[in-house]
């Protein structure tokens, strides 16, 4: 993918990253989501049934009420099953990719470039543009104005070679302070709120349900992070506290399924 210098002269649009509504992002559990939550925890994503059984029961889920749960799931797509095993679907499997690397994520050093992506195609529906925006905010962009999204390139991962075909690639210098377009395009007081928020319901969870809702919680703000260089972040950013919160209780949560395939 061809690229190419350009110098930046913003206009501010709008804030990206919209904070996690109501408590923190919190959400009340059903059997789908421990199900989820499990499974993409876990590596490999698949699990016996009889292990499912056992896991979920700690969360309030009766074994028919998991059986039910699981049925409605392959159906949907959300799960695959060989024999009495079920594991993620490819389309969650992508969804896992973007948890893991929310958690763990590649930076490299950052010399002051930013990747921008113009789009340039036309004529596309509102669902096509809809899919285009959520895939650039899973690459960790930020859009400008409309159709100019850009972020430090700090990132290590290249951009996909198939944006080519809707939009043009660049690297880039802004003529003004860093600081200021960051921000203008994320805003990381609530970010940083939030995620205090959630480090304080994680940390002070007890029961297995409270724990689960709020870890889940805690990796779908992850997956909001624009992952700064660290020259660019207010001072005491708690992103990496929750990072590594997370990935505490998801070696908990894989010591779990360790023992109960031991004692089973």
């Amino acid at each position: 993918m061809m690229q190419h210098e350009a110098h930046v002269q913003y206009v501010p649009m709008r804030m990206n990253m919209p904070a996690e509504p109501g408590e923190a992002g919190l959400r009340p559990l059903s059997a789908r989501s421990v199900v989820l939550s499990l499974l993409l925890g876990a590596h490999p994503p698949q699990l016996p049934v009889k292990d499912l059984v056992r896991l979920v029961e700690p969360f309030g889920v009766g074994a028919s009420t998991l059986r039910a749960a699981l049925s409605r799931m392959v159906a949907a797509g959300d799960l695959r099953r060989t024999d009495a095993v079920y594991g993620l679907s490819d389309r969650l499997l992508a969804r896992q990719r973007r948890q893991d690397d929310a958690v763990h994520p590649r930076t490299r050093a950052w010399h002051g470039d930013w990747e921008m992506v113009v789009i340039t195609a036309t004529g596309r529906g509102p669902a096509e543009r809809a899919e285009l925006r959520a895939r650039l905010v899973a690459l960790r962009l930020a859009e400008l104005r409309e159709g100019v999204w850009l972020r430090p390139a700090n990132l290590g991962r290249p951009l996909p070679d198939d944006l080519h075909r809707v939009a043009r690639t660049y690297t880039a210098r802004p003529d003004e302070s860093p600081q200021d377009l960051v921000a203008l395009l994320w805003p990381l007081d609530d970010w940083a709120a939030t995620a205090r928020s959630l480090l304080s319901r994680t940390g002070g969870a007890r029961r297995p349900a409270d724990r689960l809702t709020a870890f889940a919680a805690a990796v779908r703000h992850l997956l909001t992070d624009p992952v700064l260089p660290p020259s660019l972040l207010p001072p005491d950013w708690p992103g990496e506290a929750l990072r590594t919160a997370y990935a505490a209780y998801q070696r908990d949560l894989a010591a779990s399924v360790g023992r109960r395939e031991h004692l089973a």
